[in-house]
């Protein structure tokens, strides 16, 4: 019942004038460029705008970001099993949604004792980063030849997708301030992946906005994990 309590507020409340700036021209830009292709997805627009949202509370490290992570990956796995980028639909449905869920209880359980609705951060050792090189390593060499027997358009751009999603997932998981660098890095190479569907298919262009748009509040979430790990453990 207290994990339950512990969620139970509105996580808009504390959010900073800067936050309410970046996270409104992110909704514009990205759920705006919907109107500039002849089908409007409605499963691409609710994909922007709870990633969108994610993204502004995990910079704050709140936990509704991971609980927003969940919704936005089962939206996210469904656009792309539209476009047959099935990378992308195992990623997010079979590792990012699951390690997300976990990743609320994880949250949920570490908090920054001095902070109301605020995670603990915890600082990279060598131990961590092991597993996660060795998680990322293996998952990546496996999922090469799976896509490849499933026929995945932009092999090589979809697996190493696949690298960093594991390893942004891991990086959530832990707390760690790199993560918002590996979602970064997966945002480029969304950008990527999404242009290439787009001269197939202009329909597909609202992803491209919408993962620039996630990459730049990646590079915001870094910027506040910093801070955040400085005040926490270097204080």
């Amino acid at each position: 019942m207290k994990y339950i309590k512990a969620v139970m507020y509105n996580p808009f409340r504390g959010l900073k004038r800067k936050e309410w700036v970046l996270y409104i021209v992110s909704l514009i830009i990205a759920g705006g460029s919907n109107l500039l292709v002849p089908d409007i997805s409605f499963v691409a627009t609710a994909a922007t705008l709870v990633g969108m949202t994610a993204l502004i509370l995990l910079a704050r490290g709140d936990t509704w970001g991971q609980i927003m992570v969940v919704v936005f990956s089962f939206l996210y796995g469904i656009e792309s099993l539209q476009f047959h980028y099935y990378g992308e639909l195992v990623t997010y449905l079979g590792m990012t949604m699951p390690i997300a869920a976990l990743s609320v209880y994880q949250w949920v359980t570490h908090p920054y004792e001095e902070a109301e609705h605020e995670v603990a951060a915890q600082k990279m050792t060598p131990k961590l980063l092991g597993i996660g090189v060795v998680l990322a390593v293996v998952i990546t060499v496996a999922f090469y030849f799976i896509l490849g027997y499933l026929n995945t358009p932009n092999l090589i751009i979809s697996t190493l997708s696949v690298t960093t999603s594991v390893l942004a997932s891991y990086l959530m998981y832990i707390r760690n301030k790199y993560y918002a660098i590996a979602y970064a890095s997966n945002d480029v190479i969304l950008v990527i992946l999404w242009i290439l569907a787009s001269i197939e298919d202009l329909n597909y262009l609202p992803m491209v906005f919408n993962f620039i748009m996630f990459l730049a509040n990646d590079i915001y979430g870094y910027v506040c994990w910093m801070k955040r790990e400085r005040e926490q453990i270097n204080e």
